[in-house]
């Protein structure tokens, strides 16, 4: 494909080109007015694009060659966990039995699939450590809130509605402050200490009788594994609190170690995420959420269930908080994390853990040379190195962002945790070869000698990429949405 720009499809239009054909209209022509008021009915046609198909195809098949994706490149986000998915995973949601079916289909009509979904619940209850799992949530956020919501169902089921407070880390995801104020919580924010895990005194001072729960990941943010789980599970229960797990990690301990077994009451999964199923560009996603015995009256209804007669859907749950999303579910995600776990086995999940945390050790000594580290010690499945010693040169993080790109790479995760200046964050995942980590370090390393000898380099960049580097600022300030005329636009 030839560098450069592509015109937008607006751009390429051409009076009287028509890239689709329509059959004749078979049933009797009626007035708009009939079907549709008039207050719904535009007044003018919208203005659209006038194509060939031909040229519709080249377009949208050169922008798609741009995109950036697992099956295409390296993709260390950190904490989103961006490996490759197996193609049998695929070709099994595009299974008739799966793909073809309807969630208004009479039950009987679908046992198979209904099995499927009791059995992977299965499965995640035996992986988490929990007592029971519900498939609702439609992604890793929609399932914090899921639990937050049981676990405030909870408390005040026993009379203690002063328990309006959840605490979280201060390297904690983003989502977990966002998703207890949606449900109605005040967040409390414990400190790291110098070590990067909760800071046991500091957890012990905010801890009170407001407490609901501490919202937690183990590993942590930092890629480092919190060794005071069970003292800080003791904290919080002997409080009256709950403890939830936010699973974006779980990577790192797959068949390893349960967050239930650390204490934890309540767990979120992000399947399309550990569990391989595509995801990016917002969707899709899938957030199961699993949890202790005592919340399971609390759990998102209908509940599937398996009798004597097979499996059904149980809506009798009066405790419950209510359904959370329409149908049951992300289906075809999944089906994708059915057949991952079912493909892996106990000690193919094993074997991920081990290979993420050898990754992710391997990229970060050999990095540690070229920029600092600021927690010395083994991580699990993700790494922070900082670029503090090529700030001081002029050099920033989101420069070196920025130069990962003429090297074909997708640059890590920046600027979080917001506890780590001019943080880098790399997860490497299980997935990925030594071949391919040696590239990634190899470019990381030239950048890091081109920030001293030629610091212009990396300012300035990327080079070779069909748009330079774009305003971030404005876009994020001043986005257009939608496409307008040349002249017509204003910034």
């Amino acid at each position: 494909m030839r560098n450069e720009n592509q015109p937008l499809i607006f751009e390429l239009s051409r009076e009287g080109r028509i890239g689709y054909s329509l059959p004749e209209l078979d049933v009797p022509e009626m007035d708009t007015e009939e079907l549709l008021p008039s207050g719904f009915v535009r007044q003018e046609a919208p203005e659209l694009p006038e194509v060939s198909e031909l040229d519709i195809m080249r377009h949208y098949t050169a922008l798609s060659k741009r995109n950036h994706g697992v099956d295409s490149g390296f993709y260390p986000l950190g904490s989103c966990t961006m490996k490759y998915n197996p193609k049998v995973n695929e070709a099994v949601a595009r299974y008739a039995g799966f793909a073809h079916i309807h969630p208004l289909q009479d039950e009987s009509t679908v046992q198979g699939a209904l099995e499927m979904m009791y059995d992977l619940q299965e499965h995640l209850v035996e992986i988490t450590g929990m007592d029971e799992v519900t498939l609702q949530p439609a992604a890793g956020a929609h399932g914090e809130w899921t639990g937050l919501m049981m676990i405030r169902a909870f408390h005040e089921a026993n009379g203690d509605f002063n328990r309006t407070k959840v605490i979280v880390p201060d390297s904690a995801h983003g989502t977990n402050p966002a998703s207890a104020t949606v449900a109605g919580f005040e967040t409390v924010t414990v400190k790291s200490n110098e070590n990067g895990l909760v800071d046991l005194e500091d957890l012990k001072r905010v801890v009170d009788g407001q407490t609901a729960a501490l919202m937690l990941t183990n590993p942590n943010t930092l890629g480092l594994f919190e060794e005071d789980i069970l003292e800080m599970a003791a904290i919080i229960h002997d409080a009256g609190g709950k403890l939830y797990y936010d699973g974006a990690n779980l990577n790192a301990v797959l068949a390893k170690a349960r967050p239930g077994d650390m204490g934890f009451d309540v767990v979120h999964l992000n399947l399309h995420k550990t569990f391989t199923g595509p995801h990016g560009g917002g969707g899709p996603g899938s957030g199961p959420v699993g949890v202790k015995k005592d919340l399971i009256p609390y759990l998102p209804k209908p509940v599937l269930v398996k009798t004597e007669e097979g499996f059904t859907f149980d809506y009798n749950r009066p405790e419950s908080i209510g359904r959370v999303k329409p149908y049951y579910g992300n289906f075809g995600i999944n089906v994708r994390a059915y057949t991952y776990i079912r493909t892996m086995g106990p000690d193919g999940l094993k074997a991920v853990s081990e290979n993420a945390v050898i990754n992710a050790n391997y990229m970060m000594r050999r990095l540690a040379e070229y920029f600092d580290l600021p927690y010395d010690r083994h991580c699990k499945h993700e790494f922070v190195i900082s670029g503090k010693r090529q700030k001081k040169l002029g050099v920033r993080t989101l420069d070196i962002a920025k130069r990962l790109l003429d090297f074909g790479f997708h640059p890590p995760t920046i600027y979080f945790p917001i506890n780590v200046e001019e943080c880098m964050m790399i997860e490497p995942t299980e997935t990925e070869s030594k071949e391919t980590l040696d590239s990634f370090i190899e470019a990381m390393i030239q950048i890091a000698k081109e920030a001293e000898e030629n610091p212009e380099i990396v300012q300035e960049a990327p080079h070779t990429t069909v748009i330079s580097r774009l305003d971030e600022t404005q876009a994020a300030r001043k986005p257009v949405l939608r496409y307008q005329k040349k002249e017509a636009v204003e910034v």
